[in-house]
């Protein structure tokens, strides 16, 4: 049920959305840290802040600092290449390159196999209806992906039956009921903390997190430098729009009686100032969802000319007889209401949760076409879409 409500009634944050999907794994410390005796140097990161990546000779190291909202603990992971003669000692996961096959646990993680050329190691997910990846649909179609169950359904049981090389997790950090469980199968736990990240780029910076633990980081840097650059060259075109001519936006949906929209410092209304917005909730603090009460909406947003993100409605009429007060919106009278639902996978899932995190340059050139359609004259939406 929770899970539902994220998915329609936290349209801004489909990372609370998808971490549903994996909150039954968790990683445990294996022993207490010690230094590498080979010699390694830091590869810089340029948006990332939630891990650090080191190179050695025929080793890597990766220390994740933010593996979820509130992680006082850094996961420090060992990668292994071919004869590899580095310390083994101390590491809360070891993998061992090359790669076979592996477990992922939230759909934002999907693309970054489709990106690498990797999809093909993809061995199980949690509740598999809802990728919407082309080529891990033909996977799922032919059998060669494990169904894990749903939710805190998902069974650590049959990941220890698959024996991948490694799963990937993402988690809230509440869950630590199978830790004991996956470290005494050998099974190699990674977190992906890319949804605490609230810089759009530094979310999809962690393609070179996975990049390294399949053996192809010089493929995920140039995977991300194209996504950076596509990023910044939507970014300049919005960057010199005055104030005055920056059209006033709306987020967020009610679900019973709170209206929930992105905080100010958050990855969704970073996005919406650099596509030229005015958040109306830009002066309320927060990276989270904000818990706001109807009275206070109606009063900043009733004069919106935009309504951006407001669940997965089909249709104006639907989400004006679902919640008559949305009636009262400008934005919903002239039909300026915006939604994230233009693409589907073959079994409903929504590609915005999907792809959105490595891709938010098509994130951001749909809102630059939305609230300037004139600087991007010949661009089609890619993931958002006006209501009826």
């Amino acid at each position: 049920m929770f899970a539902r409500f994220q998915k329609h009634f936290l349209p801004s944050y489909p990372s609370t959305y998808l971490l549903a999907l994996s909150s039954i794994f968790l990683l445990l410390s294996c022993g207490k840290p010690t230094e590498n005796t080979l010699e390694k140097k830091p590869l810089i990161l340029e948006y990332a802040q939630g891990f650090e990546i080191f190179r050695g000779e025929d080793f890597w190291e990766i220390h994740v600092t933010q593996g979820y909202t509130g992680a006082e603990k850094t996961y420090r992971y060992l990668v292994l290449e071919e004869d590899s003669r580095a310390e083994r000692n101390g590491f809360d996961a070891i993998v061992q390159l090359p790669i076979a096959k592996v477990v992922m646990t939230s759909t934002t993680q999907i693309p970054h196999l489709d990106l690498l050329g990797q999809t093909d190691l993809l061995a199980g997910f949690p509740n598999t209806d809802l990728i919407s990846s082309p080529a891990a649909r033909t996977r799922v179609d032919s059998k060669k992906v494990t169904d894990l169950g749903s939710g805190p359904s998902a069974n650590p049981e049959m990941v220890i039956d698959l024996r991948p090389d490694w799963i990937m997790i993402s988690t809230l950090g509440e869950d630590l009921r199978y830790l004991d469980l996956l470290t005494q199968a050998g099974i190699p736990a990674l977190i992906n903390g890319e949804y605490v990240e609230q810089n759009p780029l530094g979310r999809a910076e962690w393609i070179k997190f996975t990049g390294i633990l399949l053996g192809k980081y010089e493929e995920s840097v140039t995977v991300f430098n194209e996504i950076e650059k596509a990023y910044q060259d939507a970014e300049k075109l919005a960057a010199s729009i005055p104030s005055e001519k920056k059209p006033k936006v709306l987020s967020g949906v009610m679900y019973q009686d709170i209206w929930y929209a992105p905080g100010a410092e958050s990855w969704g209304a970073r996005i919406l100032e650099n596509a030229g917005g005015a958040y109306l909730f830009a002066d309320q603090a927060g990276t989270g969802s904000l818990q706001l009460n109807y009275e206070f909406v109606l009063d900043r947003g009733m004069e919106a000319d935009f309504w951006i993100g407001s669940a997965d409605f089909p249709n104006l009429k639907t989400m004006g007889t679902s919640e008559p007060r949305y009636q009262a919106f400008q934005a919903w009278q002239n039909g300026q209401v915006f939604t994230y639902t233009a693409k589907k996978g073959a079994t409903g899932g929504l590609e915005y949760f999907e792809l959105g995190y490595v891709r938010p340059d098509l994130i951001l050139k749909d809102l630059i076409k939305i609230l300037h359609p004139d600087l991007l004259p010949d661009y089609e939406m890619y993931f958002y879409q006006k209501l009826n």
